[in-house]
């Protein structure tokens, strides 16, 4: 039986809690402060902006599922425009059987393309014609969605039988292929933390402390001058359906020994708790806060695709709110990887949304939506003036909606790859911070750019950027660095195995722990180090035990 505690500071998501209404989604933020416990948490930063979750299962209750494997020659030994360096003491070899371990436990499986209906999917149709079209390497890469129970064929929105219950205690569906991934399955498709590990670790007796934040962390001496474990104090978030705000400073605190500690809060909740309580911490790093990395992240979309047919342009549906928000994705070589390419490497990945963003899009212009009202009413008033009203007016109100063009011809798409992770994270007023631009990454930028145009010129369409990329300030759901790992203290916070150097039994295993960009989206790789960190703790405690 386990003898721990886990504490999350958000809340529970069983399948069905996450809202979709306007005032649910106006609430569904992060900021205690101001009365929000919701599950997104946005920061802000000179240069980058980044979301991550609050809730349990962390940042696989929003993610897009994919797990792809960092690539073998990204494992990297290189300097850095700073005149530092970029260096992985782990390598593939080490993670595979970690990353075997992690994919069962997800139950991982590709996107069932050759069988009907996942076969009609408009944008992995696309993404594959345009890779083709451009010669470039296209994938299926394993997805953490559940398609099918084991045993049984594909097939959308039926019951999904689990060997184990979860510990929500509630039924879940197949895939639906409706695109909410990135905002919380409510039908339990996606196989979450919370449906896996936590749902096992709850089975051998893990006590589970929800909305449980910690502020403080300290090492208690031991008999031989170092750490006899960890003091943890937390305090409990108590939300309220007025939002009332409650500082955070203001409630009550609650603090538990701990023999370890596993740092799981992300790469910046990881990083700030350690920043704020580095006092308590005299032997860490001088690395804290340094190798930061956004992973590469360049989000854009893919817009008014068409093609040609029998001499006229028509558009060409590539429909994103259909399938999960990630089917397939588009590698670009590296010039480590041996073969001839040059530049830094990366994937190009289609996107998706939820169907109620297609509304958004198509009403995005305003001035068409304007004068489609006006025409159809209009003609209404013209009718009844007439004393002809009409008793059928389909054709007016399909008029009136439009051809919903502009959202069925468009993609999100996501890029990411080796940027250059030269960011530094520290405390201002109080506060996190970080000192990160794209300048030092400015032709790995320039290359995915090229990319995308390449792509969406193959669609017949063009790039979208956000906003943001005017003022070159990207937004990232890959945040990585902060504690990175290394061979020695002069380099890094934590060792290959991810303990803390200096203060054994205090472990590191989120993106803080990353020397640098994974590639590929990093969740797997993430996990596939803890679950390596894992087994050394265990390890450890038997030959003590």
């Amino acid at each position: 039986m386990c003898s721990s505690d886990l504490l999350e500071r958000g809340q529970s998501y069983p399948p069905g809690s996450f809202p979709r209404d306007p005032r649910g989604l106006a609430n569904n933020l992060w900021d205690p402060d101001s009365g929000l416990h919701g599950l997104f948490d946005v920061w802000a930063f000179r240069g980058i902006e980044s979301v991550v979750s609050s809730g349990l299962g962390g940042g696989s209750l929003i993610y897009a599922n994919v797990l792809i494997r960092k690539d073998e020659h990204w494992f990297v030994d290189e300097a850095l425009p700073d005149g530092g360096y970029e260096r992985w003491p782990i390598d593939r070899a080490l993670l595979d059987p970690h990353y075997d371990a992690v994919a069962k436990m997800l139950d991982a499986q590709q996107y069932p393309f050759a069988v009907a209906p996942y076969d009609q999917t408009p944008k992995t149709n696309a993404m594959r014609d345009a890779a083709e079209t451009l010669g470039l390497t296209w994938m299926l890469p394993e997805l953490a969605v559940s398609f099918r129970s084991p045993g049984e064929a594909p097939s959308p929105g039926v019951p999904l039988h689990e060997a184990h219950p979860n510990l929500h205690g509630q039924p879940r569906q197949t895939c639906r292929l409706c695109g909410e991934c990135d905002v919380g399955c409510n039908y339990g498709a996606k196989n979450t933390l919370d449906y896996t590990y936590l749902s096992r670790a709850k089975d051998c007796g893990a006590e589970i402390r929800t909305l449980s934040e910690v502020v403080a962390l300290e090492p208690l001496d031991g008999p031989g001058g170092g750490p006899s474990g960890y003091l943890v104090s937390y305090v409990t978030h108590v939300p309220g359906e007025d939002r009332t705000p409650v500082p955070t400073s203001a409630l009550p605190t609650t603090t538990i020994k701990a023999r370890r500690v596993v740092l799981g809060a992300g790469t910046f909740g990881s990083t700030y708790l350690l920043l704020r309580n580095r006092s308590a911490f005299p032997l860490l790093s001088r690395a804290l806060g340094t190798r930061f990395s956004g992973n590469g992240d360049l989000l854009a979309a893919l817009v008014g695709a068409h093609r040609r047919a029998g001499g006229h342009s028509i558009a060409r549906h590539l429909d994103p709110s259909i399938g999960p928000v990630i089917t397939s994705a588009i590698r670009m070589a590296d010039q480590v990887d041996g073969t001839g390419a040059t530049g830094r490497g990366f994937y190009v990945e289609d996107g998706g949304n939820p169907a109620f963003l297609d509304w958004v899009a198509d009403s995005a212009g305003a001035l068409s939506t304007a004068a489609r009202a006006a025409k159809f009413f209009a003609r209404r008033l013209m009718a009844h003036l007439s004393g002809n009203p009409q008793s059928n007016i389909s054709r007016d109100i399909s008029q009136l909606l439009g051809d919903g063009e502009p959202s069925s011809t468009m993609i999100p798409v996501l890029a990411m790859g080796r940027d250059i992770p030269d960011g530094v994270m520290s405390l201002r007023d109080g506060q996190l911070d970080l000192n990160w631009t794209t300048r030092t990454s400015e032709a790995y930028f320039d290359r995915v750019e090229q990319t995308l145009s390449g792509i969406a010129s193959a669609l017949g369409g063009r790039v979208l950027n956000t906003p943001l990329w005017l003022f070159k300030r990207v937004i990232t759901v890959h945040g990585l660095g902060g504690a990175p790992m290394a061979t020695s203290d002069a380099d890094g916070v934590i060792d290959a195995d991810g303990e803390v150097f200096h203060y054994p039994g205090l472990y590191v295993v989120d993106g803080a722990a990353m020397p640098g960009p994974v590639g590929p989206n990093p969740s797997f790789t993430i996990a596939a180090f803890s679950d390596h960190v894992a087994d050394g703790i265990l390890s450890t405690a038997l030959v003590k035990s």
